[in-house]
């Protein structure tokens, strides 16, 4: 545990009344804020096992993983009782009602396999889906009600999981979800307090989600016992009759009139944008970093593609011999960071759409170059897009993601692991609750201007398309093929950012995972320097402004949630800034 982090660490309920939610007038981007806000610092003390593991953002779902490693499921079995959990204790962040990148280990066959069940739009989608009367929508605008929603991919992609992976009944997976919301969970601070303090205007406006979370006009207290019977009904349908419970019949319709008919932006979808909806498999995109390999989701994630650019980028450099908190690191991560945000913003997209040049992303030589516009002295101010091999021209994409999402990672008995983030988008999504469960507003992670400088932008809104994301599910190896590590976390865009910086923690500073997750944060997205307050990163302003960055202190809210194998043993470290537990044996 560093030594800012017992200084700032809080109980969760002094969190609840010392923690401000929104940012104050030093915010990290002009105008803008993580709408899942900071909710406090909690302390947590790295956990080791020998068999299994489990870690997520909440103690609920990580005990319902827990149990189905218990009884001898897979990972993928428990990473979809934690994901079925979440959407019931965490419904800001993830569910039924969005979408998820999967990477499952399968170590007996060492074959690593991807999954995307990121949303899709609608049939009647097209790039000017977020112009209303000639004039384009601002990101505020746009979020709320059923024009942002995508159709959901989370039951249909932990399906195909449990299909190909699993080893307990599916109908058993459902069982700890279905229990919680029968009986109740007691509502956490982070939740009440993002309640409190949130100006999500469809959550007080639509009648669902009003009644759900503000009984009485209040915000639910923290310790209330929350039950969510529709919630358990609709898992009920599932578990006995598979994923044709969520994308037909009644749920489907239900959907179709929540999204269609919804007071604020209503949307244009189908009952055959529902049902047709369907999960990639696709291929991993891997990549080395020191004696390691680096394996993440392929596009429509520009997170891992982003994180194996920055790693790429800084293998020009020694990290080992460079503090982790010094000038020296915020300076060479922040400008490797930099320029994979710049490809990023142009290059990313659904590659059903627009070809994404991955190979010519990652390829060495191509990262060579890019390093080279390193200048260890000054901030390079300059920075934009290259032309990696394969690239075409495109306009930059102008989407912002925010700081919702969250993240899991388990290993099993036999050594399989899952890496998986999954996500609504916004904190609450759409503010649309539909059986129990709300749904996404995925849909404004497109770039709502389709074009730029008379360029189609990559991102842009199309019929039936996957918009890009930052989730950044990561697997580590060694040269033996082995696997060493799993990490992820939610934070929007600054995903990209909290995943490389972690990583480089455990293999460049050998770091075990809880201090991993605990390191000070700091982040560029090539646009200004984002320094986490509190901590000594803050002390190093002076000296990185007079390199020329502009700098700007507040809450960092990653969520990382890492394992990591040392010697015989997994060890596991959930981040201090959420409410997550790791928990194996």
């Amino acid at each position: 545990m560093s030594q800012f982090l017992r200084a700032r660490t809080l109980t969760f309920y002094s969190a609840v009344v010392s923690v401000l939610l929104c940012w104050t007038t030093s915010s990290l981007a002009a105008g803008q804020q993580d709408p899942e806000a900071a909710t406090g610092i909690i302390r947590k003390q790295q956990v080791s096992a020998k068999e299994f593991m489990v870690v997520s953002a909440n103690p609920y779902a990580t005990e319902a993983g827990y149990q189905m490693l218990k009884q001898g499921g897979s990972a993928v079995d428990a990473a979809i009782a934690v994901q079925l959990v979440l959407g019931l204790v965490e419904p800001q962040s993830s569910g039924i009602g969005g979408g998820l990148f999967m990477l499952a280990w399968q170590d007996k066959t060492k074959t690593l396999h991807t999954l995307d069940g990121r949303e899709t739009a609608p049939a009647a989608a097209t790039p000017d889906w977020f112009v209303q009367n000639g004039k384009l929508l601002d990101w505020p605008q746009a979020f709320v009600g059923g024009k942002a929603v995508g159709t959901p991919g989370a039951i249909a992609a932990l399906a195909q999981s449990h299909q190909k992976f699993g080893k307990l009944a599916w109908a058993e997976l459902f069982k700890p979800a279905i229990a919680l919301a029968e009986q109740g969970f007691k509502v956490s601070p982070r939740l009440h307090m993002l309640l409190a303090g949130s100006q999500h205007p469809g959550l007080k406006q639509f009648s669902g989600s009003r009644e759900y979370f503000f009984p009485d006009g209040k915000p639910l207290p923290v310790g209330f016992v929350r039950k969510n019977p529709a919630y358990a009904s609709l898992l009920t349908a599932i578990a006995a009759k598979g994923p044709e419970a969520f994308y037909q019949g009644e749920n489907a319709k239900a959907i179709l009139q929540a999204v269609n008919q919804a007071s604020i932006n209503p949307g244009q979808m189908t009952l055959a944008d529902i049902s047709g909806y369907q999960p990639v498999w696709r291929d991993p995109v891997c990549a080395p970093y020191r004696s390691y390999k680096v394996c993440g989701m392929a596009p429509p994630s520009s997170g891992s593609i982003a994180v194996l650019q920055i790693l790429g980028i800084l293998n020009q450099f020694d990290l080992s011999k460079i503090k982790s908190e010094s000038v020296a690191a915020v300076h060479l991560i922040s400008q490797a960071s930099r320029l994979a945000f710049a490809d990023r913003e142009r290059y990313a997209a659904d590659p059903a759409f627009s070809p994404v040049p991955v190979k010519g992303l990652l390829a060495p030589d191509y990262l060579k170059q890019r390093a080279a516009q390193i200048d260890l002295k000054t901030d390079n101010s300059q920075i934009t897009a290259g032309v990696p091999e394969g690239a075409v021209p495109l306009g930059e994409a102008k989407a912002l993601e925010y700081a919702n999402t969250s993240h899991l990672s388990v290993v099993d008995k036999e050594g399989n692991a899952v890496s998986m983030t999954t996500s609504i988008e916004n904190a609450f999504g759409s503010g649309l609750m539909v059986n129990g469960y709300l749904l996404n507003n995925q849909l404004t992670d497109f770039s709502l201007q389709a074009r730029d400088n008379g360029l189609w932008v990559a991102n842009r809104v199309e019929a039936g398309k996957r918009p890009r994301s930052s989730m950044a599910p990561m697997l580590v190896f060694n040269q033996q093929g082995q696997l060493q590590m799993i990490a992820g976390s939610p934070g929007g865009s600054r995903i990209i950012n909290y995943v490389a910086q972690s990583l480089i923690a455990m293999i460049d500073w050998q770091m075990g995972p809880q201090q991993a997750a605990d390191l000070a944060k700091f982040t560029h997205r090539n646009d200004v320097l984002a320094i986490e307050e509190g901590t000594p990163l803050v002390h190093l302003t002076g000296q990185l402004q007079e390199m020329g960055y502009q700098v700007r202190t507040g809450e960092l809210n990653s969520g990382l949630h890492l394992i990591k194998r040392v010697g015989t043993q997994w060890q596991a470290g959930a981040d201090p800034r959420r409410e997550g537990l790791a928990k194996g044996q």
